[in-house]
């Protein structure tokens, strides 16, 4: 399988999440960059995930439908089921639409992943979806994939 490569401006791999970017300020994405998207790709999608949280993997962004030839986001992603560019977002574990930042308890720092997937299909789910739904439509779909993981603890 091919990788993707992706970065942020606001923070390298492994690197803190600048607060900008968290429930502890103004609860925003970074902007993200990719590369290494393959020929094929019909869209992409993007799942940030805690698995550091204390219940388990905690979801904070689904993300997918993202035209093929888009190559990162911007900051501050707006908190829309659908995206003027026809992605769409699903629901995270805060029982919202779009990015949640980290939000972890006081203790050790968390790591956070933000995976990208390039896939052979264009999935047609409605907006608000579960990452579990997400992950069950691309299987069998992912051509590619890559991820970014920072850190954030308080």
């Amino acid at each position: 399988m091919d990788n993707i490569s992706i970065t942020s401006e606001e923070f390298g791999e492994g690197e803190t999440i600048p607060a900008e970017y968290t429930c502890d300020d103004r609860n925003i994405s970074p902007s993200l960059t990719w590369s290494g998207i393959p020929a094929g790709t019909k869209s992409i999608a993007l799942i940030m995930d805690d698995p550091d949280a204390p219940r388990g993997t905690f979801v904070h962004w689904v993300l997918y439908g993202v035209p093929p030839e888009t190559q990162g986001l911007p900051e501050a992603v707006p908190k829309n089921k659908t995206l003027s560019d026809g992605s769409r977002q699903g629901t995270t574990d805060f029982r919202k639409i779009g990015y949640g930042g980290p939000c972890p308890p006081p203790g050790k720092p968390h790591r956070y992943y933000f995976r990208v997937y390039a896939l052979d299909t264009k999935l047609d789910l409605p907006p608000g979806i579960s990452r579990a739904d997400l992950e069950n439509a691309m299987k069998g779909h992912i051509l590619a994939k890559g991820e970014l993981m920072g850190r954030y603890g308080r």
